[in-house]
Order: structure tokens, then sequence, then C-alpha cells
């Protein structure tokens, strides 16, 4: 489209893929951080480009939001999306299914730990054709893995840990995209610290997927040109013209 585009000499707005980290420090609320993390990591399938598929967790917080993170992950049921009980429905089409199985294939290859997703589905009659997958998390993701860098789209999430500030930065900030991250910290000083060295349109504090159309939305490096809501979406669409008369 940009390339098309070119010899048109018209404005883009383009809002592209994301990978977005969801950086953890040692002092996160942790009930609220484990709650909201199960949504931005798996809601509507992770089929959302502002879901945190990247999870960087602090070495010092790792092994108990680990335990507490994959026993709620196995406990989530996936199946029918009209039955309310189930939190996972189906991924949008066969091709896709089998996009996101090919990533978990590499994971397999690059001898990664999976955490959850092996277990058996169990699903109606009706639905045993669908394309249904169970959440994965898969543990131990270098930033060289194509898991860490590419966006797979789907119920898959890579735990990969840091020891400073630095560090989860150089993560955070190690791949083609810039759409959005989420930071859990109780240092409100640290947390705008960080959000401002974030390359990234959104950054959720404490928090994820909290909107208000009025704000700028769009993103950074290979997550798209521009920003749209409100104002920046008039401005947009608007050429400002300077006319200037003398008596």
């Amino acid at each position: 489209i940009l390339q098309q585009s070119a010899p048109l000499i018209k404005k883009l707005s383009l809002e592209l893929g994301g990978k977005n980290a969801n950086i953890i420090f040692a002092d996160a609320p942790f009930e609220k951080m484990l709650e909201t993390t199960i949504r931005s990591s798996f809601l509507n399938q992770g089929e959302i480009c502002l879901c945190g598929s990247r999870i960087l967790i602090h070495k010092d917080l790792a092994p108990a939001f680990k335990a507490a993170f994959v026993q709620k992950i196995k406990s989530l049921r996936v199946g029918d999306p009209t039955d309310e009980k189930n939190f996972l429905g189906a991924l949008v089409s066969a091709d896709h299914l089998a996009k996101v199985q090919s990533y978990l294939q590499i994971a397999k290859r690059e001898g990664l730990n999976f955490l959850a997703g092996d277990e058996p589905l169990e699903l109606r009659a009706e639905n045993k054709t669908g394309y249904f997958l169970r959440p994965q998390i898969i543990d131990g993701v270098k930033p060289t893995s194509r898991l860490f860098q590419e966006e797979i789209f789907g119920p898959v999430v890579t735990l990969t840990e840091f020891e400073s500030e630095d560090e989860a930065l150089e993560l955070a900030n190690g791949v083609k995209y810039g759409l959005s991250a989420s930071l859990w910290t109780q240092d409100l000083t640290r947390a705008h610290r960080v959000a401002h060295s974030l390359d990234v349109g959104t950054v959720w504090i404490n928090t994820w997927m909290m909107r208000d159309l009025r704000v700028p939305f769009g993103g950074q490096k290979q997550s798209g040109l521009g920003r749209e809501g409100g104002h920046h979406s008039l401005d947009f669409y608007t050429e400002s013209v300077n006319v200037c008369l003398s008596l």
C-alpha cells in the first residue's frame, strides 16, 4: 500500500503489527498484575494487536509469577465462544492456526520449555473440526529467537527473565515493532523513567487496554505511521493554509 501510494503523494496512516512487551518488575502489585496479564496474553485468543505476547519478568519475581500464572492458565477453558464458561474460542482460520502451530514447532526445535499448552483439548463433537488451540506459555525464550522477534498473533506468550532496568529496556526495545507496552511497578519514578525510554506508541502502567478514543493511538518503527484519535485524526485529514495579506 505504501509503495503504490507513493507516486500519488497520498498521506497514509498505517496501523500495522505489534510484538508488545509486558514488563513486570519485582515490586509489581501481584494480584492485579496476574489477573491483567491473563487478559493481556490471551484475550480473543491473542488475536489483538495490543496483546502483551512477550512477558519480561524480573528474576526475583519469576518463580512466584510462573507458578501462579501457569496454574491460572491451565484452568482456562477453551471451546465454543458462545458458552460463557469458555475463555478462548477458535482462531480465525485454518491457515492462521497452522501458522501459529508452526511457531510451536520452532520452539520445540529450539528446546524451549513449554509450561502450558500441551494438555489435550476436550471439545464438543460439533467443535472438533474448529481451529482451537490451548494457551501456550513458553519459557526461557532468548531475544534472538523468532518467537521473541516475530508477531505470532495467537494464544502464545514467551517468558524471558531480566535482572536490571536497563536489561528490561534493551529486551523490550529489541524488536522491529513499537506499538505498545505494559509495565508493572509500584515505583512511580521508575515507571515514568521506563515509559519515556520505550520505543512504542502507547505505554500502560499497572493496567492494560485502558483506552480513550480522544488520545493518540499508533505505533513506532514497523508498527505503523501516523496517529489517530480525537484531534489527531482531524489533523491528519486537514491541510493547513497560511493566508498572508498586506494592506
